[in-house]
């Protein structure tokens, strides 16, 4: 068995891995923190916080969230880092979770129904000279990280505090070797990735708060932002990205500051794009490989190879699940316990390996196998599209299934893409239709998860008459279950109607079909709709010249109602 970090005889850890405290922690503006500043912050803020927790931590600027963090890890409170701040995913957080409260230092965030602790990240606290960094249990509950989402519903991840200290001890050596640099002290990181997001916490974060180098504080988007932000910090710098991210600014076509390295993560990288990367800015790029379950386990620098290499004293072999179905799981070093990956490998030994595609995107066309992100790959790699995904749909043509490729390429029509594909992809993988598209529903990490693109994917093509499938969850404790009825709640006709209505109203395809104020022309109350359940509304465009579409609602196996909404002008 490869070794496994023994923390047992570890009682403590520090909030600080071993620094200069004067030296920068953080950049704003071009304006150093350091991290005697961060530690004099952390104090007074934890001294407000609630004895009770758990803490969601929803700033966005990085230094205010690093405030949050190290305030929470004082007070012995666990922190919940959700992938947004919408009021739906809030409102799962708080779930069984009475005295949950969250810290931000947005004020125009609207959280309803949680308190909020707010930061502000440019008032600083007095500085003690003599402060040094607190210890902390190092197996208390640190973090819940939630999943991307990207292969199905987002799970929230428990991390303890000597998971995160040794996850960033185990990549230090790696990025060391890499820039051969004798320590990472004095290495500025400007980051892409939202924090709260595993690779984001890890790289940036995290990265500075243990690791030795500083982070700037702002999450650019846009590439002159970018650029500005590295060209505001000293050298040696780093970008921290994903591919969505890199591509859009290498097109922009802006000059970009030398930096010293960029890591990418969230998606597998073209060689093509990391050497143009490389030549753009003088820099190595590196590809860090993991997930939120088993944080960063391994790096390849894209360029020059396509093998992975594994981080510290972890391995990665292969075994078979109960149901039969080989699986790749990673083991050792910080690792807390063996953990499977969602992810296809060839492995070439313990600690090296090739990345094949994600195990759920595997996809079958007329007998013949390939994976979207090996699809995905060469269609981004046909100079002209900016973006593109492909998309395998529900229903067959002529008994087989046809992938259909989503592109923002305002140079190319349909026949230049599939022509290109013609000379990438076996004849069977190559669509039959392109849909040209402004852009793609990204998140902020640039994954695209596979709820969102296929719910993109039908709104897209809902024009043509395919079916579009949206799903609702039902509160719990929506206040209308008080009078419908007692003892027997159950969601009113009106309401249901309203989100039939309100999902039609978010496909642009159906609202331009129906108009602003449709008539319903017919509806059919089959079964209640009752608290905590999920419904599926289906929305079927009619063909010919009829301009309705028809609905019907789903809880499980059950149809709870159908009917047809008109446009008001052909409802008389």
């Amino acid at each position: 068995m490869n070794a496994r970090l023994n923390t047992q005889d570890t009682a403590v850890l520090p909030l600080l891995g071993a620094r200069n405290l004067d030296a920068p922690l953080a950049w704003r503006g071009g304006q150093a923190i350091s991290g005697r500043q961060y530690l004099a912050d952390v104090t007074q803020f934890a001294a407000r916080l609630p004895e009770r927790g758990p803490v969601v931590n929803l700033c966005v600027d990085r230094y205010a969230f690093a405030i949050g963090l190290g305030a929470a890890l004082l007070r012995g409170l666990p922190s919940l880092l959700p992938p947004d701040a919408r009021q739906d995913t809030v409102d799962r957080l708080r779930q069984g979770q009475p005295d949950v409260f969250a810290v931000a230092d947005d004020r125009r965030l609207d959280v309803q129904g949680i308190p909020v602790m707010w930061i502000d990240p440019a008032a600083h606290a007095e500085v003690d000279p003599g402060a040094t960094a607190p210890e902390l249990p190092s197996a208390m509950h640190a973090v819940s990280l939630l999943t991307s989402g990207s292969t199905g519903v987002p799970q929230p991840h428990a991390k303890s505090w000597h998971t995160l200290v040794y996850d960033v001890a185990a990549a230090v050596p790696r990025l060391r070797e890499l820039l051969d640099l004798p320590s990472l002290t004095g290495l500025n990181l400007v980051t892409t990735v939202p924090v709260q997001h595993s690779y984001g916490l890890e790289s940036s974060a995290l990265l500075g708060m243990l690791g030795g180098a500083a982070f700037d504080c702002g999450r650019p988007f846009f590439p002159a932002d970018v650029a500005a932000s590295l060209a505001a910090l000293p050298r040696p710098r780093a970008l921290v990205t994903t591919p969505f991210h890199l591509k859009n600014l290498l097109l922009a076509g802006i000059e970009l500051p030398s930096v010293d390295l960029i890591l990418s993560a969230t998606a597998p990288l073209s060689p093509q794009l990391a050497t143009q990367a490389e030549q753009a800015m003088g820099a190595v790029l590196i590809e860090i490989y993991g997930s939120t379950e088993s944080g960063q386990v391994a790096t390849r620098h894209t360029s020059q190879s396509d093998v992975w290499h594994a981080m510290g004293a972890i391995e990665v072999h292969a075994e078979r699940d109960a149901a039969g179905d080989e699986r790749f799981v990673f083991d050792g070093d910080f690792i807390p316990q063996p953990t499977p990956m969602a992810d296809v490998l060839e492995l070439i030994d313990a600690q090296h390996f090739r990345l094949l595609g994600r195990a759920n995107d595997i996809i079958h066309v007329a007998g013949r196998r390939s994976s979207l992100g090996h699809l995905n790959f060469h269609l981004n790699s046909v100079p002209g599209v900016l973006d593109g995904a492909f998309w395998l749909p529900d229903d067959v043509t002529d008994g087989v299934v046809r992938p259909i490729a989503f592109v923002v390429a305002p140079e190319l029509d349909a026949h230049a893409v599939i022509a290109a594909l013609r000379q990438r992809l076996e004849p069977v993988f190559v669509p039959r239709r392109v849909v040209h598209v402004t852009s793609l529903p990204h998140e902020g990490t640039g994954k695209l998860t596979v709820r969102a693109m296929r719910e993109f994917a039908l709104a897209q093509l809902a024009g043509d008459g395919t079916a579009v499938q949206v799903t609702r969850e039902v509160p719990l404790d929506h206040p209308v279950f008080e009078g419908h009825f007692p003892g027997q709640p159950l969601l009113p006709g009106a309401l249901l109607l309203s989100e039939v209505l309100e999902a039609a109203n978010g496909v642009p395809a159906l609202l331009a079909r129906l108009g602003p104020h449709p008539t319903l022309a017919q509806v059919k109350f089959l079964a209640p709709v009752r608290p905590g359940s999920t419904m599926t509304i289906e929305l079927q465009p009619e063909e010919g010249a009829a301009r309705g579409v028809r609905f019907e609602v789903r809880c499980g196996d059950r149809v709870a109602a159908n009917g047809r909404w008109l446009p008001r002008a052909e409802s008389s």
